[in-house]
């Protein structure tokens, strides 16, 4: 029997290793922006076309490349930041396998020119799924210039499991915002299709975030700072009440290497434990900067894993820089009770001689049991009560409580009178409400409580889907329409659910860059109250928190989040007439019993309980 076991051809073996490196156009953006910075530049572009899919291209004034090395940079493990085993524990740069450019090039199309700063002329390389189809001297600007064309074109199946093109624009924006963040001082650009989206001038750390994130994170930002002898922590985390329930704000950098640690990033909730619920999730970009020697960074390929030599000091260490952030900044409770601030700037500073004690005034004669028959003089209004009314009004002035009955509020009275019992009529429940919160209404068989936002959830999910499926939602008219301004990541989102939510009964179209406008809402909804550029921001959040939690269909999570925020919260006054059109409604469903989020809706109290609790 012959041999079996055969070595693979680099080429076979290049298209292996890239399906570990290059999952997805973002994947190779990011190893491309990294070796720019490894390069040393300071001004890096990113141009992409159909989301990267049919053209990316890196443009940087790095270093650039000799002949030899622009030949050399695509063959696997070669790189120029590794010389030796001791070095992979004193990694500094971004890359060091050597592996990404020989992947790239093994499924894609490449061109890519190059030139030093010493030299005149430059290199140009055309290489095509592993094979070099031209070499030649080429003049261009110093640094490099990597054009990816075509990507996956030889491995189809690996292509077409790739998403619609806002899916992956968004996981490039993602890695885009990543390796910007982590470098503030370089200026970096991002066209994609022709537009711009992003134009970042070299900036501190804080202007960095606010212009990748939004102006409005500019007041939401804290302050951290910490050395100890075993990591430096700086950066800025989130104030409490800005925290979201999604995750994606949450950046951790260990040598300005971004990374994913479930470890730490409990630190850190931990230090908001007593501020903020399990759901929301605060934002932080926190950099540690460590000894490479106590760090392993090459532990997974896509090198956002790493293990740490002393991993329980380093979490307690973030738990009380964050902790001490927060209470620096009067965000958390003070912990001096002798001292507190909350006072503090109600206090004017004011010289001892220029502080007036109070006077008391009062009138010695005033009798609010003197009658109009008094011989007295008093003035006709003392202290608020007039002295010439009957005794027994003026008694009871003093503990009159004026009583306002909000919205017809059902009352619970004896069933004594029989000109009440005729107003009950069968086919019109006498419902009540509870706290604001509950219905109840009388059964056969006892009692049953409903939970009004729940119940309106469900109403409106339903109701909500089969304006999706039957592309019929109607709208109403905003009288003024508004804008709306997202961030990129969201913007593509948006774009991309854009269909759907016009079937919700949104009227809504793009305005101009990261921006839509909205003119008109869904009628399910009503007009009471809405703001329209919070409800579609929730809606937003609402989705992305849906898809999160549950991985459900987008229409679907589309239609949950809709309901959850344009539902009746608990704490609103309902009518009669609302409280039994919400349980009609509520019935007509297909699931009434359970809440969209699988609680229940409806509970009943029967009189064999009631009995029991009053021990009959």
């Amino acid at each position: 029997m012959s041999d079996i076991i055969q070595l693979l051809p680099d080429s076979v073996a290049n298209q292996i290793a890239a399906g570990e490196v290059v999952q997805r156009p973002a994947s190779a953006i990011k190893e491309l922006l990294e070796n720019a910075i490894d390069a040393g530049a300071n001004k890096i572009q990113l141009i992409l076309k159909d989301a990267g899919k049919t053209l990316l291209q890196v443009i940087d004034n790095g270093c650039g490349m000799s002949i030899t090395d622009a030949r050399m940079c695509f063959e696997r493990h070669a790189t120029s930041k590794v010389r030796k085993a001791e070095d992979l524990f004193a990694i500094r740069t971004m890359g060091f396998r050597g592996e990404a450019m020989a992947s790239i090039a093994a499924i894609a199309q490449v061109e890519m020119k190059t030139r030093r700063h010493e030299d005149e002329i430059g290199t140009l390389i055309e290489i095509e799924g592993s094979n070099f189809v031209k070499q030649e001297p080429v003049a261009t600007a110093a640094g490099t210039s990597i054009c990816v064309k075509n990507l996956f074109f030889n491995t189809p199946a690996r292509r077409n499991f790739l998403r619609s093109n806002p899916a992956e624009m968004r996981h490039i924006i993602e890695e885009f915002q990543r390796i910007t963040m982590a470098n503030p001082a370089i200026t970096f650009t991002l066209h994609h299709d022709g537009v711009e989206i992003y134009r970042l001038p070299s900036a501190s750390l804080k202007q960095r975030i606010i212009h990748l994130l939004g102006n409005s994170y500019n007041e939401r930002l804290i302050p951290v700072e910490e050395e100890t002898s075993i990591i430096n922590i700086k950066g800025f985390i989130g104030k409490p009440k800005f925290a979201k329930k999604t995750r994606g704000e949450q950046f951790f950098f260990v040598n300005n290497r971004f990374i994913r640690d479930a470890y730490l990033n409990h630190a850190v909730n931990k230090a908001y434990q007593e501020l903020l619920t399990e759901e929301n999730f605060p934002l932080y970009v926190l950099f540690i900067d460590i000894d490479p020697a106590k760090i392993d960074v090459n532990v997974h390929p896509t090198k956002t894993e790493i293990k740490y030599l002393e991993e329980k000091s380093i979490y307690a260490i973030i738990q009380s820089a964050v902790k001490r952030s927060l209470g620096k900044f009067n965000i958390s409770p003070t912990i001096d009770f002798d001292v507190e601030t909350g006072f503090s700037n109600m206090i004017t500073p004011k010289a001892p001689e220029d502080i007036v004690p109070p006077t008391i005034s009062f009138n010695p004669d005033f009798n609010p049991f003197k009658g109009e028959k008094s011989t007295e003089k008093t003035p006709s209004f003392i202290g608020g009560f007039d002295s010439r009314s009957s005794p027994n009004k003026n008694w009871g002035s003093l503990y009159e409580i004026a009583y306002h009955q909000e919205a017809e509020q059902a009352t619970m009275e004896l069933a004594g009178k029989e000109e009440e019992e005729d107003t009950f009529k069968p086919l019109q429940k006498q419902l009540m409400q509870v706290h604001n919160r509950y219905i109840v209404s009388q059964i056969k068989s006892g009692l049953m409580v409903i939970d009004q936002q729940a119940a309106h959830e469900r109403i409106l999910y339903e109701r909500f889907i089969v304006h999706i499926e039957d592309r019929k939602g109607a709208s109403q008219q905003s009288l003024f329409p508004q804008t709306v301004t997202l961030s990129p990541n969201d913007y593509e989102l948006a774009k991309s659910l854009l269909e759907d939510i016009k079937s919700l009964g949104f009227e809504v179209r793009e305005f101009g860059r990261n921006t839509l406008i909205i003119e008109g809402i869904p009628v399910d909804i009503g007009s009471t109250n809405v703001n329209e550029t919070q409800l579609f921001e929730h809606l937003i959040e609402g989705f992305k928190n849906s898809q999160q939690e549950l991985r459900l269909d987008k229409r679907d999570a589309l239609a949950r989040s809709m309901a959850r925020n344009s539902s009746i919260k608990a704490g609103v006054v309902l009518g009669q007439q609302e409280m039994n059109t919400l349980i009609e409604q509520l019935f007509a469903c297909k699931t009434p019993n359970f809440s969209i989020s699988g609680k229940p809706v409806i509970q009943t109290i029967s009189l064999t309980e009631l009995d029991k609790k009053f021990e009959r």
